[in-house]
């Protein structure tokens, strides 16, 4: 089997931005979250907002989503941008030691906000903080070393060194050319949910960079939202202390 590079990220996180990015390259199988459609809405979902009657899409199950992966990667190279608590119940040392590993990560206050505005009724299981860090912890017991982790706010304001630290943590060649791409990124192509509503700014993109925020501040948020915040934060402070820090 191939090597399968899988980018643990958290929703709102510019992981898509940065999977955009990985598709430019050319040499890699890039899949958008391929075990969220099932965790949403497959045969049995196990999104917490689920209720009987939502739609559900016949024969689609993690264990079918894992062995179409397994099948990419017998052909060739595979790159997966994925969410941890989307498969925190698979978590052995077999499943986990097919992956070459790493993580992004970005400030609650950002992504946690952005998720308000896009889903207001959110429920905090959507949030992936906690599964993200205790997948981080557990790699890291198990191989006696920290999997690579790239913040957000590194990768916009620094992409070429932030991203060619990455590729060379996990052993692919570092591709300049992939860090720009011309305006109208059709991720509808890619995702599952709603045609890509989520991914505006990428569409309007050009590479990695800054982006200007449309979205509530934390402090004027409700107190629902800042108390999802104060319950992330300690996850999000674990990771960023073993961040990849490019000079």
């Amino acid at each position: 089997m191939h090597k399968i590079v899988a980018l643990w990220a958290v929703p709102r996180s510019t992981s898509t931005a940065f999977e955009w990015m990985m598709r430019q390259r050319g040499d890699l199988d890039c899949l958008h979250e391929p075990f969220g459609e099932a965790w949403y809405q497959g045969a049995e979902p196990l999104w917490p907002r689920w209720q009987p009657g939502d739609r559900t899409t016949p024969g689609l199950t993690l264990e079918s989503v894992w062995e179409d992966i397994r099948a990419r990667a017998a052909a060739g190279p595979v790159f997966i941008k994925n969410f941890p608590h989307y498969v925190s119940h698979m978590w052995d040392r077999e499943f986990l030691g097919n992956f070459t590993h790493a993580f992004l990560i970005r400030d609650p206050a950002l992504t946690i906000t952005s998720m308000y505005d896009k889903w207001p009724d959110f429920d905090s299981a959507e949030v992936g903080f906690p599964e993200q860090r205790a997948l981080f912890d557990l790699l890291h017991a198990l191989d006696g070393k920290a999997p690579p982790v790239i913040d957000s706010d590194d990768l916009l304001e620094n992409p070429e060194g932030t991203v060619k630290a990455f590729c060379d943590a996990v052993g692919i060649p570092f591709i300049a050319d992939a860090l720009t791409w011309e305006p109208g990124a059709d991720t509808a192509q890619y995702s599952w949910w709603d045609g890509g509503s989520f991914h505006a700014n990428l569409k309007n993109s050009t590479g990695l960079r800054p982006q200007r925020r449309r979205y509530v501040e934390l402090d004027d948020a409700p107190e629902r939202v800042r108390h999802v915040h104060r319950r992330m934060k300690p996850h999000y402070d674990r990771l960023h202390s073993y961040r990849i820090r490019v000079q």
